[in-house]
């Protein structure tokens, strides 16, 4: 963010409600900028009504917070901006909506933003060590302090979201439950009309379901009872205000034998208890959800950690129809990393087969890869391949 403010004249933060914008822009920049949010109606009306007034009366550096509530302003925005181009960190816009916001920024002010994204807390935010690297990022990694199986479902149970970290006494059901309101209420009805929003709802508790899984959306919606393209609008608009993450397979030049379908993944894993109905520590481990709770906190960490370090990440699975499969291949540009979660907090070679089938079929360099458990054990499981506990990614 501040490498951001330095270099362009706009700065787009966006990311799901509740996730931290507002704090982090206040508290990072709130000393050098103004701060206006256009959350309110009458400050939204004036933006819209008089948008050249408006911003003559917020004149940079500003923040404006929620943004995507007046997207109208953005060409007066891209105006000023034009008439001192050189300068750079004029505006900083922020919002909850990826639908919205992002496309008329591109439209608009293409050249001229720079467009990050702040998801909720990794887990290593969450432990106090937010600029520790992925084990295949660093030389050599630090110790970490290992977590008892009860702490580590605790955590899986209560998610990343940065109010119910702050605050542990929360109850996070309720919290859950609050916030899957409000999303409906005003992120759905804003972004796209969707007329029943109990069966909308439905949808959101069937897709939860399904996360880690492969997506047939034409069984989903059968199941559901709507069309096919309501379902897909639907699932677009999760991605879009950043409730789903939807990995695709990769491609190995092995012809047809490899799985087309992509794979769901809540983006985060507090949520995705809370929507299966798990409510305790010990239905979330020993349930039937454990292996897709565990899949998907691996694929928020890796995603969220990489994120916050500026990056996009390419991730994908991979999966051929003869069964070899790994769960997550983190494409980092210089090689593949193929990382496989594993429930069993026992690792043992047979674990790493599906790393080691990848590693013989894929063209490019692929690191050794990483077995994820959730017990606190590792060490090696040959040709390179290391078990390691979750708590330690």
């Amino acid at each position: 963010l501040a490498r951001a403010v330095r270099e362009f004249p706009v700065v787009v933060l966006t990311g799901p409600r509740q996730s931290g914008k507002t704090t982090l822009l206040k508290h990072q920049l709130g000393k050098r900028f103004d701060y206006v949010s256009l959350e309110t109606p009458d400050v939204r009306a004036a933006a819209e009504e008089d948008p050249r007034g408006f911003l003559e009366l917020h004149r940079p550096p500003v923040i404006l917070d929620e943004a995507h509530y007046a997207p109208n302003l953005l060409p007066y925005v891209k105006e000023r901006v034009d008439a001192d181009r050189t300068r750079s960190g004029q505006y900083v816009l922020s919002g909850s909506q990826n639908l919205v916001l992002p496309q008329n920024v591109t439209e608009t002010l293409a050249g001229r933003a720079a467009i990050l994204k702040l998801l909720p807390l990794s887990y290593r935010e969450c432990l106090g060590y937010p600029r520790q690297p992925l084990p295949w990022q660093a030389k050599r990694r630090p110790a970490r302090p290992t977590l008892s199986y009860e702490q580590l479902w605790n955590s899986f149970l209560r998610g990343g979201y940065p109010e119910l970290v702050a605050q542990p006494g929360r109850d996070v059901a309720l919290w859950h439950a609050s916030y899957i309101q409000t999303y409906l209420e005003r992120d759905i009805r804003t972004v796209r009309n969707v007329g029943d929003l109990s069966q909308f709802q439905a949808f959101l508790r069937m897709l939860a379901a399904r996360s880690a899984q492969l997506l047939n959306l034409a069984d989903l919606a059968r199941d559901l009872g709507v069309a096919v393209n309501t379902a897909k609008a639907w699932l677009s608009l999760l991605e879009a205000t950043y409730q789903v993450m939807v990995l695709r397979p990769y491609f190995a030049n092995i012809g047809k034998r490899l799985v087309k379908s992509p794979k769901i993944y809540f983006s985060d894993v507090g949520a995705l208890c809370y929507l299966v109905g798990l409510r305790d520590v010990e239905h979330a481990r020993s349930g039937p959800m454990s292996g897709a709770i565990l899949e998907t906190a691996v694929v928020a960490e890796v995603v969220r950690s990489l994120v916050h370090q500026g990056d996009q990440p390419d991730v994908y699975f991979w999966r051929t129809a003869a069964g070899a499969e790994i769960d997550l291949v983190v494409d980092s540009g210089a090689r593949l990393i193929p990382i496989e979660v594993k429930l069993s907090a026992t690792p043992h070679p047979r674990m790493a087969e599906g790393i080691h089938a990848f590693r013989g079929v894929v063209k490019r360099e692929a690191d050794p890869g990483y077995v994820v458990h959730p017990g606190d054990v590792e060490h090696p499981l040959g040709q390179g391949t290391v078990a390691l506990p979750f708590a330690r990614l």
